[in-house]
């Protein structure tokens, strides 16, 4: 064997009902006096126990660059920036620590797993664009499953399928190794059965486990087909995040799976097609919001990695993306 791996550096703190205390904990190692708090005014309250300076809530999906230029006006005077909620809300302090190399705790209310990345994405003018610097990675994770119970179930199983969707890519991805693929065969182990009882605490623990192999699998993985589709779609069409994952990750699972021989590690992980588990736990696999999918085919082409297991052609993802809005069962669809 013959290859490179990264493990990006970060500490983790895993606790139900545990999230204010081990906040306050971060704080106080980190020696913080100014925080600011980045969340939604919905979010769970975790900041009992710290002194909170600055409080920004202008929150938006996909990051527009308006916003983050606020939040960085905003971040003039802060030592810390503390974001609770989901990818949305830590796409808004990566943009800030981008800028200015203000240190982040962490706190997700979602399994989107941004929060194990060091991947930061900005939208500008209806177009995404992505990429990677340390800076953005957060230096504490803090995963407490009570507060994603609020989440109502379907919005739960969108984010845990958009979790699934990092361990996919994991596998494929420009960078992929076995030591990720490895995190990834976990972390589908644990969502599938954390998805399938999402509604009971054990079932959310799983799940958010499950959330961070993912993150940490595609953190050193990279981007695959999937999220090179699914991202360009967000900022074009300003698309929902979740919900866009998880419609399109069965079609590029059938896409690849012919040319893929780790499909057969997924499908084992699961204990069955992951169809079959869309079935079982409620999930779409209907694409809503592209109007075009020819337009949408040609401004994803020039995103799509070359290390692809097969050879992507506009006509491909004409054909995909046509299948996902339609709804086709994409256990029986595929461009052979």
């Amino acid at each position: 064997m013959s290859w490179k791996h990264v493990t990006l550096g970060q500490r983790v703190r895993f606790g139900t009902g545990l999230a204010s205390q081990n906040l306050a904990d971060e704080v106080e190692r980190l020696g913080a006096q100014r925080v600011m708090l980045i969340a939604e005014e919905t979010a769970p309250d975790v900041t009992s126990k710290i002194q909170v300076a600055i409080r920004c809530t202008d929150v938006a999906p996909h990051v527009p660059v308006e916003n983050a230029a606020r939040a960085r006006e905003q971040a003039a005077d802060a030592d810390l920036l503390v974001s609770v909620g989901g990818g949305s809300t830590t796409g808004l302090a990566k943009a800030v620590a981008l800028t200015s190399g203000l240190p982040i705790i962490a706190v997700p209310t979602t399994y989107a797993g941004s929060e194990a990345t060091n991947v930061w994405g900005l939208t500008e003018a209806a177009s995404k664009t992505t990429g990677s610097d340390d800076r953005v990675l957060p230096v504490t994770v803090i995963y407490d499953a009570a507060l994603t119970a609020s989440l109502p179930d379907e919005l739960a199983i969108a984010s845990g399928c958009n979790a699934l969707a990092h361990c996919v890519d994991s596998m494929w991805a420009p960078r992929a190794d076995p030591i990720n693929q490895a995190l990834a065969v976990e972390g589908i182990r644990a969502l599938g059965s954390g998805l399938r009882k999402i509604s009971s605490l054990e079932g959310r623990e799983q799940t958010l486990y499950g959330a961070y192999l993912a993150a940490v699998a595609f953190a050193s993985a990279g981007s695959g087909l999937h999220h090179k589709i699914c991202h360009v779609l967000g900022g074009a069409y300003n698309l929902p995040h979740a919900q866009t994952h998880t419609a399109i990750l069965p079609y590029v699972l059938a896409f690849n799976a012919p040319a893929a021989p780790q499909a057969a590690r997924i499908t084992e992980a699961l204990g069955t097609s992951l169809i079959s588990l869309y079935d079982e736990i409620g999930a779409s696999h209907v694409l809503h919001g592209v109007p075009d999918v020819r337009e949408a085919a040609r401004l994803i082409l020039p995103s799509v990695p070359p290390s692809n297991p097969r050879q992507v052609t506009e006509d491909d993802l004409t054909a995909l993306l046509a299948a996902a809005s339609a709804g086709e069962n994409p256990s029986e669809w595929s461009r052979a």
